[in-house]
Formats: C-alpha cells, structure tokens, sequence
C-alpha cells in the first residue's frame, strides 16, 4: 500500500509526523510477523495439550503396571475375624487363602510392682537409724537387666525423691521401666512399671534393706493362644507369626470361645483396582476423542484435530483393550478377554464395567481372574498392555514425547525467526528515522527559505527599478540642446 501525502501541507512548515510515516511504511511488514506469532501461540496450546494427554497416559501405564508382579493389585488378601472383639486380623501380600481357628487363652502384660502404703509420700524409707540402704530389681527374669539402687538419706530416701531417681537411673541406664507415687486416701505407694510388655517386661525384687514392703509382682506374662490347636507364645498382643503373612491383634483373653480368622482375595481392593484402570483409561480415550470432535460453536477439531500422531495411539489403545489371552488356564476358565470379566467397550472406545458380572468373577475363581490379567508365561491381558505402554510412554521415545519434542523444535525455530525480523525492523526503523527526520527538517525549513528567496526576488525588483529610471535622466540631459552663449575675448 503507498503513502501519499498533501503538498500543500507539507510546504506550511509543519513537516512531517516522522514516527507516523516510519509505522506505516513498517506496517506492511508486520503481517509476517504476525503470522509467525499466531503460529507460535497454537503450538503452545498444541503442546499443552499434548502435555495434559501424555500425564493421563502415564496415569493409565500405572495403573496397568500395578497389575504385574508378585505384589500386583490382583495379590490383594484381606483377613477377617469372627469375633473382632477378641481378635482382628490383618493380611499381608503372600497371605494363602484359608481358614484358621484362633484360641486366645492369655492376653501379654507388662510387670508392675508396687509397695504397701506409708503415711507420706515424703517421708524417710530407711530404717530408723541408718543413713543408706539398698533396693535390688531384677527385670526380664533371670536372663534380664539387674537394677542396683542405691538409697542415701537426704538425696532419695523418700518415695518421691527415689521415684525420680529411679526414673533418671532407668533413662541413663537403660533400665526399661518407669516409677511413680500413687496416693489415695489411705497413704502413698511406690509403683514401679516395666515398659516392655511379655516375659522381657517381669519384674521382681532381690533385696530391699529399706522399711518399703512390696506386694507380689503382677504381670509381666507372655501371651499365650492356640492356631489350629497348635500353641504359640508371644511377648507382644501384636501376633505376626501365628498364621504366615497375617497379623493378629489381641483384644481380649477368652479360651471358651474359638474365633475363626478367613484369609482370603481382597475382592474390595482387587475391584477397586479395575475400576482405577477404567477410569485412567476412558480418560485417555475422552481427552482424544474430544481432539477429533466437531466443535458445535466453532465447527472446528480440536488443537491437535490434525495430530497422525494421536490416531495412531487411539489405535494402538483399542488394540490393547481388545486383546484375548491363549493361555490355557485362561482358556480353561473362561476369561480370556476383558468382556468375560464384565467389562465392554462403548461406542466412543471408552470402558463400561458390569459390577455384578465382575463381582461373580473374583468370588467364584479370583485366581484364574488375576491369572487372565498376568500370568507366569507374561501372555496376560496386562503383561501384553504393560508393555505396549512402556514403548508409548519411554521418557525418549515415547508416541508423544516425540510429539512434543517436535512442537517445541518447531516453537524455538519461529521464536528465532521472530527475533531475527524483529531485529531487522528495529535496524529499519533506525535508518528511516534518521531519513525522514532530514526530510522533515528540510520541509520545516521551507517556509523560511521561500521568504528569503521572495525577499531576495524583491530587492532586485527594487533595484532594477532604480536602474531604470537614473537611465532615463541621464538620456534626457544628452539630448537636450545647448544654449547658445556669448563669446568673450
């Protein structure tokens, strides 16, 4: 487009608007640019994309993975007890399906010991007449911790004061036990608690030469119960190798009354997992499904509409949700694909799952289920799965890694670009100022330079003016005639 401008204007002296006239021959540059800069704005809203579905994929390839392996979410057990207020049970991976029966006769304890009441809590325990005396425990039976007390009076010759010096010896010394003052309306006692429950926790006294009389040790006994009429002894209500791979919680001590402890597949926890997997990956299938949707609105795709890229991993993922297993066990049982479990593709690809067909499922044969998923020849619907997203989501080579690394090449190569034709403007910009400010000088120096010239047109009017009319004088006196004089002699 050309710039035109008025002459008439131009020669009144006001000049030209130099930073106007240098924009609007820029102008017709910019449409470049300008389209380089939408250009890099979709490739990020590509990439975002891009980004957003790759997570979800990642999110699906977990989900996936969690299946394989010794621990999968299909080895899930739980473990449920008859009588949880007697005992409840907890089941680890590895745990074998069965039942057990559970007798608890004895709870563990810890040991306590304590004394007969004195009048006050502060008053001296050594006999009249002595200054020291000497307090002997013996904690975890005889193979335990010989705790050696010594007494002094004046220092901890009272029960409060050997309370506290108990408490400090056992802190420093590792003794494992702890002493208080109970007092109540009929005097003060000693208390001396082991911290260690079962036989490591019995305590009992081997000397005293104090005035404290100490009633018989309580506790400090292991449990005791019986799996399958088979006895166990545990220093802990904390059971962890009655029943292999299962944790029992002792609550209560009742040998009349047998509990039966089921260990069995976590049915809870193994749907749970499927259901995960359906959900991570009709998330995947909507967000590309939602690329190659006609926007009613805009009546166009989505960013990545044009993406071959994302066809060929909705192809590959429907591939994967439609594999049938020839494993023979799988074979045998029936479950072979994902539509014997419950589980159907709909008409945009993404999964639906029939509870109750899935729940018939895992109750009626939950190890040729977790077999049809992953199986010891790797042919499993998740071995086969697992791998294929590995190959989608390498961190290198990855469908849409690759993708991105693309989009981002393509980004940096137009964002040099830019910067280059912006550098070039810049240079233009410079060298068209200093231009069009001559001009502009020159133009505001118009009007000056007219007068002078006008001025100077005038003065030589003036003077040929005055030229002219000296001329005529001067003829006028040579064309007069002389009078004619008088001779003289």
């Amino acid at each position: 487009m050309g710039i035109s401008f008025n002459a008439s204007s131009l020669l009144n002296g006001n000049g030209l608007n130099v930073q106007s006239v240098v924009s609007e021959i820029q102008a017709a540059q910019s449409g470049q640019l300008t389209a380089w800069q939408t250009d890099v704005t979709n490739l990020q809203t590509q990439a975002t994309v891009l980004t957003s579905i790759n997570n979800d994929l990642s999110n699906l390839a977990s989900a996936v993975q969690g299946f394989t392996g010794a621990n999968g979410a299909l080895t899930a057990v739980t473990a449920n007890s008859s009588e949880s207020a007697i005992v409840n049970a907890t089941a680890q991976t590895g745990a074998t399906a069965a039942n057990y029966t559970v007798v608890v006769s004895g709870l563990a304890s810890t040991g306590t010991l304590y004394t007969d009441e004195v009048a006050n809590a502060t008053t001296s325990i050594l006999p009249s007449g002595q200054t020291s005396g000497e307090l002997n425990l013996q904690i975890g039976g005889s193979g335990g911790t010989a705790a050696d007390i010594a007494i002094t009076a004046g220092s901890n010759d009272t029960l409060t004061t050997l309370a506290s010096y108990i408490n400090s010896q056992s802190a420093t010394k590792n003794w494992g036990v702890t002493a208080s003052v109970v007092t109540d309306a009929d005097g003060a006692r000693l208390a001396i608690y082991s911290q260690a429950s079962g036989s490591p926790g019995a305590l009992a006294v081997t000397n005293n030469t104090t005035s404290m009389t100490f009633e018989p040790p309580v506790g400090g006994t292991n449990a005791e119960i019986s799996v399958n009429g088979i006895p166990y002894a545990s220093t802990s209500n904390t059971v962890t190798g009655a029943i292999p791979d299962v944790t029992l919680t002792l609550t209560t001590a009742d040998p009349d009354t047998p509990v039966t402890v089921t260990v069995g597949p976590d049915t809870t926890s193994i749907t749970n997992s499927i259901d995960n997997f359906v959900t991570e990956y009709n998330t995947v299938i909507s967000d590309i499904n939602t690329q190659f949707t006609i926007n009613a609105s805009t009546s166009q795709e989505g960013p990545l509409g044009s993406d071959t890229d994302l066809r060929v991993l909705q192809s590959s993922l429907a591939a994967d949700v439609t594999y049938t297993t020839t494993d023979s066990t799988s074979v045998s049982s029936g479950f072979t694909n994902l539509a014997a479990l419950g589980i159907t593709m709909n008409n945009d690809g993404t999964l639906s799952v029939d509870s109750s067909t899935l729940s018939d499922a895992l109750s009626s044969n939950p190890a040729a289920v977790q077999n049809f998923f992953t199986n010891t020849n790797s042919t499993g619907f998740a071995d086969n799965m697992n791998t294929d997203l590995a190959n989608l989501t390498d961190p290198s080579t990855g469908i849409l890694t690759e993708d991105l690394a693309s989009n981002q090449q393509q980004q940096t190569d137009l964002n040099t670009e830019i910067t280059n034709f912006q550098t070039q403007l810049a240079v233009q910009q410079t060298a068209l100022t200093q231009e069009f400010d001559q001009v502009n000088a020159n133009l505001e120096e118009y009007p000056f330079t007219l007068a002078e010239v006008n001025a100077a047109l005038g003065s030589l009017s003036s003077l040929n003016g005055s030229s002219s009319s000296s001329s005529t004088t001067s003829t006028n006196n040579n064309n007069t005639t002389p009078t004619s004089g008088t001779s003289t002699s």
